[in-house]
């Protein structure tokens, strides 16, 4: 009998085992190929576009800080004819583009999505906040681009995958030279976007380009 037993284990496994199929982890030379065969790249998606149209398609669109966050607050359909992407899909929310000049008054460099506060008026007290990174929230950048729309990708997860690919980008390009002890006081320049705040909220801003002076 124990020999009847283990001839139909024996059998059964040489009936399973051919319909297995173990899938390797691809290694980097083959992650490469994919790509070179036509699989979307994130990254080179905003390599290609990022110093030719993103950064002088924020520049242009850009207002002060002031104006953006006073005409959001009133009429923020009105701001984002203005300052945001006019593309968008009716149902997401609105971005705008944004610069201003300030002083830092605060800064949080404990967390991984570290933050400045800046003083755009003079009176030290806080009137937006900026991501330093290296973890940045959100897609702003992304969403604020005229030029860029959901429809060009296959689906859901490749838009999120590009919103996320500005953001790295961002943190290498931008932030990642950065200091991070001596901040407050220092004199500060941003060109960036933010989504439209909740009331009472600072304006939480992903900058495009930050320049930190003595």
């Amino acid at each position: 009998m124990a020999r009847v037993k283990s001839a139909v284990v024996i059998a059964l496994l040489a009936m399973t085992l051919p319909g297995c199929k173990i899938i390797k982890t691809p290694t980097a030379e083959e992650k490469a190929a994919e790509i070179a065969k036509g699989a979307f790249d994130p990254t080179a998606k905003v390599e290609a576009i990022w110093q030719s149209q993103a950064i002088p398609y924020l520049e242009k669109r850009a207002g002060d800080l002031k104006d953006v966050v006073a005409l959001a607050a009133s009429a923020p359909d009105q701001a984002g004819e203005k300052y945001g992407n006019t593309h968008k899909q009716s149902s997401a929310p609105w971005t705008y583009a944004v610069k201003l000049t300030g002083k830092i008054v605060a800064a949080d460099t404990a967390s991984r999505a570290a933050t400045i506060d800046i003083d755009t008026d003079g009176d030290r007290k806080a009137d937006a906040k900026v991501q330093i990174g290296p973890a940045i929230r959100g897609t702003a950048l992304r969403d604020t681009l005229e030029f860029v729309n959901f429809n060009e990708f296959k689906n859901q997860i490749e838009w999120a995958q590009f919103g996320k690919a500005f953001n790295e980008k961002v943190d290498t390009a931008v932030l990642a030279s950065l200091p991070r002890d001596g901040l407050d006081g220092k004199p500060v320049s941003v060109t960036g976007a933010f989504p439209l705040p909740a009331s009472g909220q600072l304006p939480l801003i992903t900058p495009s380009q930050l320049t930190v002076g003595q």
